[in-house]
């Protein structure tokens, strides 16, 4: 795990990484010989490690964590369904054309009595990027097709059914842009979930665990709780596509993401998501299995607040969480005014 951290070693990260490998080389040195004592030195170089580790990631600019939530050693969707769920069976197609791998989904047993809640039956649906190269062109980096999204319906429908919780993990560079994808309703599969979804009469928990990019991640993004990984992002755009519109170039793209503020905190302090999830110092690559605890503790918490309101009120809730998000400008017998809700 080490080689592979260091293998994709963010720019910001690499003077901790030379820190980090002088104290190992001078552990080892001191581990191996009689003769010299290095303790002292080897408990102030981790002191600097320390200090210069919190400095960094207590620190990050909204580009670095965009880099943060892309990390190849990131969890995914199936990581924490693996982790969380027991029983778990993936279910398949759209019953209309195929399978996309690019969205998974199934039903399970959430270990619910692991975070001091209780193990329920629910079925859990999310993006996927896939680890390898064979992977990620199978799963086309998480960006799904319209299947993906009327299969991920498809799933919620019958959690409805069967009276079962939903959750949904986000993380994509956005819905796939082929031809093809448009030929067979893209907009109008997303739309139709965006629908769908603010009616369904069960509990619905949004977790954004990495990218969270346009109608792409939206399209399996409406809930009564939206809860986001503190390194995650979320927004109507990438940084880089905003750049190569306002600016003709992706050269920009760290002014776009400062400008489209959309991290965590950003998005909390207006109302677009319910919760931060912290995550380990470096991210949640650095430690997964304390990223499954944190996640699953948050899942739980929120499915037994949601399970003490009463169901016919979930609907009427969710619906107002969104109307209550954003601004909008209208018109009245010919006179203009402005309405901002946070």
């Amino acid at each position: 795990m080490a080689k592979q951290q260091e293998q994709y070693l963010l720019d910001f990260e690499k003077p901790l990484n030379e820190l980090e490998k002088r104290l190992t080389e001078m552990r080892r040195i001191n581990s191996e010989s009689v003769e010299i004592d290095l303790s002292d030195q080897i408990t102030d170089l981790e002191a600097r490690v320390e200090e210069l580790r919190v400095s960094i990631y207590r620190n990050l600019t909204r580009w670095q964590r965009v880099q943060i939530a892309r990390h190849p050693l990131r969890p995914y969707t199936l990581d924490y369904i693996q982790a969380l769920m027991s029983d778990f069976n993936e279910l398949h197609g759209d019953r209309l054309f195929f399978d996309d791998p690019a969205i998974v989904g199934g039903i399970g047993t959430f270990r619910g009595s692991l975070f001091g809640s209780s193990d329920r039956s629910l079925v859990m649906i999310g993006h996927q990027k896939g680890r390898d190269t064979k992977a990620r062109k199978v799963r086309r980096f998480g960006m799904p097709n319209p299947e993906g999204y009327r299969k991920a319906l498809r799933l919620m429908k019958l959690a409805e059914k069967f009276n079962k919780p939903i959750v949904t993990m986000l993380d994509t560079p956005g819905a796939f842009p082929g031809l093809e994808a448009e030929e067979r309703g893209q907009a109008e599969a997303i739309a139709r979930n965006l629908l769908e979804m603010a009616k369904l009469s069960v509990p619905v928990v949004v977790v954004v665990i990495g990218e969270g990019a346009s109608g792409g991640a939206l399209g399996i993004g409406v809930g009564d709780r939206i809860l986001m990984l503190e390194n995650a992002w979320y927004s109507v755009i990438s940084p880089e596509s905003c750049s190569s519109i306002l600016w003709r170039s992706w050269d920009y793209k760290e002014d776009a993401a400062r400008a489209l503020k959309l991290t965590a905190p950003d998005l909390i302090e207006v109302g677009v998501i319910d919760e931060i999830i912290p995550e380990p110092i470096g991210g949640a690559h650095r430690n997964p299995e304390r990223m499954y605890d944190t996640v699953g503790r948050a899942i739980a918490r929120t499915l037994d607040q949601l399970d003490a309101l009463p169901r016919e009120q979930l609907v009427d809730r969710r619906i107002e969480k969104f109307d209550r998000i954003g601004a909008f400008e209208s018109a009245s017998n010919g006179v203009a005014f402005r309405a901002q809700n946070h």
